[in-house]
């Protein structure tokens, strides 16, 4: 059964897709104000709840503690760096074997996975050696 979506919540997807990177709640609330769609920020938090709950976007936490939002197109892997919080994404999945193990095991459907690394990148790793 197909969820009924809100104007907010339709028109806060596409934003997401047309811009195609991750963005944090106030960024995206400014991205909508500046094209003539403004909504409130409660608004937005709520659209962008309701959208992760149905699968449709995945929330990332940074190392900053801000999160940013995105489509949920594909798993995401990154490798991230505590110091500046510059994100490498990773391109292989070491854990597609376990997602399928899990979803048979505990009878629970994955919508998306994210598997972050955290450290120092090597511009940050030289400073620290300084």
């Amino acid at each position: 059964m197909k969820t009924r979506r809100t104007r907010s919540q339709e028109r806060i997807l596409s934003k997401l897709k047309a811009l195609r990177r991750s963005l944090s709640a106030q960024d995206l609330y400014m991205e909508m104000r500046k094209n003539d769609q403004a909504m409130g920020l409660a608004t937005i938090y709520r659209s962008l709840d309701a959208l992760k709950k149905e699968g449709l976007v995945h929330v990332r936490l940074l190392g900053n503690g801000e999160s940013v939002y995105s489509l949920v197109q594909e798993d995401e892997h990154y490798l991230t760096c505590v110091e500046c919080g510059y994100s490498i994404v990773i391109d292989e999945c070491p854990v597609h074997h376990l997602e399928a193990t899990l979803q048979q095991s505990h009878n629970f459907k994955i919508y998306y996975h994210t598997l972050e690394f955290f450290g120092l990148c090597d511009r940050c790793a030289k400073n620290s050696e300084s």
